[in-house]
C-alpha cells in the first residue's frame, strides 16, 4: 500500500469527502429519476401502472445487488479509481435511456442505469479510509447526506422537461422533453468523473490491498454483520421505500392532488437526508448504539400512531339507541408531522448504523458496509409490495405503518437482548440480579455514601 505522509492525509481527506459527496449525490438523483420521469414515459410509450412501477424497482434492485463486490473493490484497489469507474459507466446506460424506443429497451436501460445506486459501499469505504475513527461517524454523515439526491429530479425535472422542446436541440442531436433529463445527467456525470480525477489525492489509501478475497469475505461471517443490515433496512430501505410510496398514500388517502404530494413527500425526503450529519456527530459524542435506540424509539412511536385504524367505538345505551365516542383519524396536517419526526429517526440512524461498521471491522469497511449496505437498500424494493399486500389484506391504507414498526420492532429487540447479553457477560455476578437482594447484607449490594445531613434522619444513601 503506497505510503500517504501526514500532510497528504491532512490535505487530502477534505476534497475526498467533498468531491465522493456530490459525485453520490449525482449518483442518487440518477438512480431515483424515474420517479419524476415516470409520467411522461407512460404516456409516450401508453403503459399500464404496472409496467411503469416496473422501469422504477428494477432500477432499485440494480441499485443494491452490486454494493458488496463494490465495496471489496474499493477496499483492495481504493476508493478513488472504483469511484470515478462507476461515474463512468454510469453515463452509458442515461444515454442509452434517453434514446430508447421500446418498452423493453427503456426495462433493459433503467436496470442498466440503476447502477449509480451502488456508488454508496464504494463512497463509504473511500470516505472511511481517509478519515481519522473519532471523526468518521461525522464524516460519513456528510457523505450519506447525499441521499438528498433523491430530491433533485423532483424539483428540476418538471423544470427542464417543460423548457426543452420535445424535437430536442442542434438538430435533435440533444434530445428534448423527458429524455432531456437522462441526456444531461449523462453529461454531468462525466464531467463528475473528471473532476474527481483532478481534485482527489492520486495516491490513495488502500484498506484491503494485498489482501485475498476470501480474507476480505471472512467478516461477513460474523452474526453482528448481518444485524446491521438489518438496522439499516429498518432506516434506510423504509426510507427508499416511502419516499416512492407516500406521494400515492396522499393521493389516495386525503385527495391531494399529486404535486403537492410530491412537495409533502419532500418533507420527509429532506430531513432523512440532510440530518446524517448530525446523526454522524451524535454518534461520534454519544455512541452509535444510544443513538440507535433514540432512533428506533422514536420509530415505533410515529408508525404505532400512524398504524392506528381509522374509526370510532360505538356504545349501546340502555334506552337502545348508541352513542359514537372516541373518534380518531389522523389529519394530513399531524400525518407529515409524523412522517417528518420518522424521516429525521432515519436520517440520524442511517450514519449511526455506519458509524459501527469501521468500529468494529476498521479494515473491512468496503465489504462489511457494501453487504449492509444491498440488503438496506433491498428494502426499498422489497418492502413496497409488502405494502400493497399489507393494505390489501386488511383493507387499510395504514397497514403501510404496521409493516414499518412490526420490521422496527424486530431489530430494536435483537439489538436490545444483543447490548443485554454482552452486559451479562460483562458482570457474569449480575446476570440474574433485578431486583434487590434481601439476604445479603446492604454493604454486598452498593457502596454507601455517608452525608451528615442523612445522619440525623437516621439514613443513609
Amino acid at each position: 500500500m503506497p505510503i500517504v505522509t501526514s500532510e497528504t492525509y491532512e490535505k487530502g481527506r477534505v476534497s475526498v469527502l467533498v468531491w465522493s459527496t456530490v459525485g453520490f449525490t449525482m449518483m442518487f438523483a440518477v438512480w431515483l429519476m424515474f420517479g419524476v420521469l415516470g409520467i411522461p414515459i407512460r404516456d409516450e410509450f401508453g403503459l399500464t401502472d404496472v409496467q411503469l412501477s416496473w422501469i422504477t424497482a428494477v432500477a432499485v434492485l440494480n441499485g443494491a445487488i452490486w454494493r458488496l463486490p463494490a465495496g471489496i473493490l474499493a477496499d483492495r484497489f481504493g476508493g478513488k479509481h472504483v469511484f470515478i469507474a462507476m461515474l463512468v459507466i454510469t453515463a452509458i446506460p442515461a444515454y442509452l435511456v434517453a434514446h430508447a424506443t421500446s418498452y423493453e429497451a427503456l426495462l433493459l436501460f433503467a436496470f442498466l442505469v440503476g447502477f449509480a445506486g451502488n456508488s454508496f459501499s464504494v463512497g463509504i469505504a473511500w470516505v472511511s479510509a481517509w478519515w481519522p475513527q473519532n471523526r468518521q461517524g461525522m464524516a460519513l454523515g456528510v457523505f450519506g447526506a447525499g441521499n438528498v439526491g433523491a430530491s433533485a429530479t423532483k424539483f428540476i425535472g418538471p423544470a427542464l422537461i417543460t423548457a426543452v422542446p420535445a424535437a430536442g436541440l442542434l438538430g435533435g442531436f440533444i434530445p428534448g422533453g423527458w429524455r432531456f433529463v437522462p441526456f444531461l445527467y449523462m453529461v454531468m456525470l462525466l464531467v463528475m468523473a473528471a473532476t474527481t480525477w483532478l481534485f482527489t489525492p492520486h495516491r490513495d489509501i488502500k484498506p484491503g490491498g494485498g489482501r485475498s478475497l476470501p480474507s476480505l469475505l471472512r467478516p461477513l461471517k460474523t452474526m453482528r454483520v448481518w444485524r446491521f443490515s438489518l438496522y439499516y433496512l429498518v432506516v434506510f430501505g423504509a426510507y427508499v421505500a416511502l419516499a416512492a410510496w407516500l406521494p400515492k398514500y396522499y393521493v389516495d388517502v386525503y385527495g391531494l392532488p399529486l404535486q403537492q404530494a410530491a412537495l409533502l413527500t419532500a418533507l420527509f425526503i429532506f430531513p432523512a437526508s440532510l440530518l446524517r450529519p448530525f446523526g454522524g456527530i451524535a454518534s461520534d459524542r454519544f455512541g452509535a448504539r444510544k443513538v440507535m435506540y433514540a432512533t428506533f424509539v422514536t420509530m415505533l412511536i410515529t408508525s404505532g400512531i400512524l398504524m392506528m385504524p381509522y374509526g370510532h367505538i360505538v356504545l349501546s345505551r340502555a334506552d337502545g339507541g348508541t352513542s359514537e365516542v372516541l373518534p380518531w383519524s389522523v389529519s394530513v396536517t399531524m400525518f407529515t408531522a409524523l412522517v417528518f419526526l420518522m424521516g429525521c429517526a432515519m436520517g440520524i440512524g442511517k450514519a449511526a448504523v455506519y458509524k459501527h461498521i469501521p468500529e468494529y471491522f476498521p479494515h473491512d469497511v468496503g465489504a462489511v458496509g457494501g453487504l449492509v449496505g444491498s440488503l438496506g437498500a433491498l428494502g426499498g424494493f422489497f418492502l413496497p409490495p409488502m405494502f400493497a399486500y399489507a393494505a390489501a389484506w386488511t383493507g387499510m391504507p395504514q397497514a403501510t405503518f404496521l409493516v414499518i414498526f412490526l420490521v422496527t420492532l424486530t431489530a430494536a429487540l435483537w439489538m436490545h437482548v444483543t447490548v443485554v447479553s454482552m452486559l451479562h457477560k460483562a458482570s457474569p455476578d449480575l446476570k440474574d440480579k433485578f431486583e434487590h437482594d434481601h439476604d445479603a447484607s446492604v454493604e454486598d449490594e452498593a457502596p454507601f455514601i455517608d452525608s451528615p445531613d442523612l445522619t440525623t434522619t437516621g439514613a443513609r444513601s
